[in-house]
């Protein structure tokens, strides 16, 4: 974290389908910092869970599950950050509706955000980074140098949502997409461990209005005043 270490920190946190990863990838990319996707390490460890049968919010189930699960962050000759599961690459695998329900279970788990918290925190010790996910401000580095609460309305981001099921070629509709959406914001912001919400010195940034350029524009702006 910033007390410990000379490198900066960009901590973005927000609500499903904000557009985060997009948005925390491209500002990297600007600023030559390592891209963190948090939020696929949680969704990589919800791909086991579900593979195993398990029930995703038993807590004593999914810690026993643990110790069988090696997950690692690998970045692609285009700087792309991949996921693997025991040595199987599970970048696609992990972004389907059913991991993204299993993932907010797993995410609310003491036993797994213990298992994932050193990972994290240990990029961030060792690189200039920009973290996307749900508590990076709040709980996994707190001494960010720069911390933005990326947010959009529930229907905007089931839109974009929904867009991007449809390019990979999932198929699904925008109303259970939209469920989904609004599923998983109560159960990320009523969950008594690490609840989705903005930390106190965080810069909100509302992109319902905007479209990806403008987005971009915005939270460049934001990091350049915090820089």
């Amino acid at each position: 974290m910033e007390t410990k270490s000379e490198h900066i920190a960009i901590a973005i946190d927000g609500p499903s389908g904000a557009g985060k990863s997009t948005l925390a990838r491209m500002a990297a990319r600007h600023f030559g910092y390592i891209y963190v996707d948090t939020g696929a390490l949680y969704r990589t460890v919800a791909l086991f869970v579900l593979r195993s049968g398990a029930d995703t919010k038993d807590a004593a189930a999914v810690s026993a599950l643990l110790p069988g699960i090696h997950v690692e962050m690998r970045y692609d000759g285009a700087g792309v950050q991949r996921m693997l599961l025991n040595g199987e690459d599970v970048t696609d695998l992990i972004r389907t509706p059913e991991v993204s329900m299993a993932a907010s279970d797993v995410s609310a788990l003491p036993p797994v955000r213990a298992f994932l918290l050193d990972t994290q925190r240990d990029m961030a010790e060792r690189y200039d980074v920009v973290m996307d996910g749900r508590d990076i401000g709040t709980v996994v580095l707190p001494e960010a140098r720069v911390k933005i609460f990326l947010t959009a309305s529930a229907r905007e981001r089931a839109r974009r949502r929904f867009r991007e099921l449809r390019e990979r070629g999932v198929e699904t509709d925008f109303e259970t997409v939209l469920q989904e959406i609004e599923l998983r914001d109560r159960n990320d912001s009523s969950r008594e461990i690490a609840p989705l919400r903005p930390a106190p010195d965080a810069v909100i940034c509302d992109t319902t209005e905007h479209d990806l350029d403008g987005s971009f524009e915005l939270i460049r702006e934001m990091i350049e005043a915090k820089r």
